[in-house]
């Protein structure tokens, strides 16, 4: 009979040792009941704790209350569990598992691999490559589903997770309105305080596992200048009947000779910097709520979202945005610091202040974190050979806020590089693969691949690890993006192809080969350089292109042939493959619509285009409420939407356009 026990009462401790319990039970259903009882003294069974408490090494952690490290010492009846502070002691526990074969694929109970079969020992100690390793809240959310997914994160081995805004209103009522699929389902909209309390729900549940508790970002600007920061969502509806107060427009940014609202909204509205009763204001919002949430590890302190809105008055044109913004910040760091608060605070290099600063600098850097947010960047690639010329940063532009944003990674390195010559402390990668990149990977694989490149790429660059800013339901038809992502920065050695091979074959089982390579033969004929949006929108034609009719056309011949591969292993004795399994019958009623959708806008039929997507909409909706752990219909179709309608009609200009260099292959545009 099993024994637990624990070297200290620390809550996230206590609750390693219960998932200890419940996945030992699991992988030996008649083992028998499992004891968990506190006892330092113990020196049989399985002991958990602070690798401290056992008197072991942790001088290869920078931070312990940041730097994870895992020790397993165990062997078939029990042994030591430990890691550095209590988050990594839950992470040994897991990796325990997965060193005896269990795998989490997905959040939820049918996303788990947990092998019948007894314990085999297990010795093993590792320092994760990068100390963030996370998410952050966009698109639509449904509360469960949240849940979940943060009971998923130390199961990959992530730390940390990010609720962006004081309340996320929009987000969760961009589910809950079933936006883009009324047709199937009635709204059932939630309120400002069902989702200020489901907020709390969320930040409990990070809380008992230990991770990094990250907050807020954009909305301080609001709440400084008379709009509540509740009042600050993302989305279609941006605060957009939330106006400043007519008072207040003296501290807002001048463009074009006017102050006040920007772009239509109080959410993309930027303040004068350059005015110091408006720093001070701005200050005050965020030492105010700092104050008030302790409980916080990481305040991230943004500006407002977008771009070209930053202010023209003449103290504001004698710097970069970046100065302004850095006074602010040490201007917060002052007033914590007389107030007795070591709350972290993260400032963001996105948009404009991608130019690093022309003289102004972090006066006190342990308390701050740079976040480095290259949302402009290409997903075909990660960096240029290194025979291309050297990028170079061009100066800020002040007036009319005319910039050209770096696009290729390299180019935003270079940005990034100018940073790092004025502040040295910790930099965390903020990225977007499961925002909008993921619509136009129409395997799932090559985007997965990139992210697996990418983390190592950015580890190279002195990035400490990345947040995810995108959809929490990234698993249609798979979760391989989010797998080689967590897995990656677990590990920057992780091989892509390994990887991959052991999600697959988790996944599905005896046909996953079967399964990899009609994915891969998709990807050859609608490959990623072409299909995304993100890298579609930086060519003059965007999808037109006759010479790639053929290609596309060749897809409905490899969706009849996974279909008779679905048919043949459409049932498994393990729950984890029959959902997988159904989950990409699913997804190739959306390859075949969105394949016909690109043959019509690839030679300019866009109408035709439209209507194809929007059948697959109408019909991919019926089934959302059962795919909603793994797939955020309003997400992914407003992408395509845009794709495929919005400001996308061919022209003839664009008809007559030379297509002959385009290059689709993986690597190239």
């Amino acid at each position: 009979m099993f024994k637990i026990y624990t070297l200290n009462t620390n809550e996230t401790v206590m609750f390693a040792a219960h998932e200890l319990r419940k996945y030992l039970r699991m992988m030996m259903p008649e083992c028998g009941h499992i004891e968990i009882r506190y006892a330092p003294e113990a020196t049989d069974g399985f002991r958990l704790g602070l690798m401290q408490d056992l008197g072991l090494d942790t001088s290869d952690a920078e931070d312990t209350v940041l730097d994870d490290i895992l020790y397993i010492d165990t062997d078939g009846e029990g042994g030591i569990i430990a890691g550095d502070n209590p988050r990594s002691v839950l992470l040994a526990v897991y990796e325990f598992f997965r060193q005896n074969g269990c795998r989490w694929l997905m959040p939820g109970p049918d996303g788990e691999f947990i092998p019948l079969e007894n314990i085999k020992p297990v010795k093993y100690r590792h320092a994760p490559s990068c100390r963030y390793r996370g998410w952050g809240t966009a698109t639509a959310h449904e509360q469960k589903q949240m849940l979940d997914y943060i009971d998923f994160t130390p199961k990959l081995g992530m730390n940390l997770a990010l609720i962006e805004f004081v309340i996320p209103l929009q987000y969760w009522n961009d589910y809950y309105k079933h936006r883009r699929n009324e047709e199937n389902r009635p709204a059932e909209p939630v309120t400002a305080d069902t989702v200020l309390q489901w907020k709390r729900q969320m930040e409990a549940e990070i809380n008992l596992r230990g991770l990094q508790l990250h907050d807020v970002g954009h909305g301080f600007i609001l709440d400084a200048f008379g709009v509540p920061a509740d009042d600050a969502p993302a989305g279609s509806e941006r605060v957009r009947n939330k106006i400043i107060p007519e008072e207040n427009y003296k501290y807002t940014a001048l463009i074009d000779g006017k102050r006040g609202i920007c772009h239509g909204s109080g959410y993309y509205t930027q303040f004068c910097m350059s005015n110091p009763e408006a720093r001070s204001l701005f200050a005050d919002s965020v030492v105010g709520y700092a104050r008030k949430h302790q409980n916080v590890d990481f305040l991230h302190v943004w500006l407002a979202d977008g771009s070209y809105n930053h202010c023209e008055c003449e103290e504001c044109k004698k710097l970069n945005p970046a100065d302004f913004y850095l006074m602010a910040m040490n201007e917060i760091d002052e007033r914590l610091t007389a107030e007795g608060l070591d709350t972290r605070i993260v400032f963001i290099a996105y948009t404009d202040t991608m130019w690093a600063p022309l003289q102004e600098r972090i006066q006190c850097p342990k308390r701050f974190s740079l976040c480095f947010a290259p949302i402009f960047r290409t997903y075909a690639r990660t960096l240029r050979s290194p025979d291309m010329p050297k990028p170079v940063v061009a100066p800020y532009k002040r007036n009319k806020n005319q910039n050209d944003v770096p696009r290729d990674m390299d180019a935003n390195f270079a940005y990034l590089a100018e940073w790092k010559k004025i502040f040295d402390g910790s930099i965390i990668g903020f990225e977007y693969h499961s925002w909008s990149a993921h619509v136009g990977d129409i395997s799932g694989l090559q985007l997965a691949r990139r992210v697996n490149e990418d983390v190592k790429v950015y580890k190279d660059f002195g990035v400490n690890g990345l947040i995810q800013d995108g959809s929490q339901r990234h698993f249609f038809p798979h979760g391989m993006v989010v797998y080689s992502y967590a897995r990656t920065m677990f590990d920057a050695s992780a091989d892509y192809d390994a990887l991959e091979e052991d999600y697959l074959k988790t996944a599905y089982g005896p046909c996953y080969k079967e399964v990899k390579r009609i994915l891969d033969e998709m990807a050859k004929a609608v490959p990623y350089a072409y299909s995304s949006r993100t890298d579609a929108l930086r060519r003059p034609n965007f999808y037109y292109d006759p010479k790639m009719l053929s290609r596309i056309q060749s897809v409905q011949g490899l969706v009849e042939e996974m279909r008779a591969l679905i048919k043949e292993n459409y049932t498994s004795i393990y729950r984890i493959r029959t959902v997988s399994i159904r989950l990409l019958a699913l997804y190739m009623d959306l390859v075949e619509a969105i394949a016909k959708a690109f043959a019509h806008k690839c030679i300019g039929e866009d109408d035709a285009a439209y209507e194809c997507f929007d059948k697959i909409r109408l019909e991919l909706g019926k089934h959302e409420a059962g795919l909603v752990p793994y797939y955020d219909h309003f997400h992914f179709m407003e992408t395509l939407y845009h794709s495929f309608w919005k400001g996308t009609k061919t022209t003839e200009a664009q008809k007559n356009a030379d297509t002959s260099a385009m290059m689709y292959e993986d690597g190239a545009l």
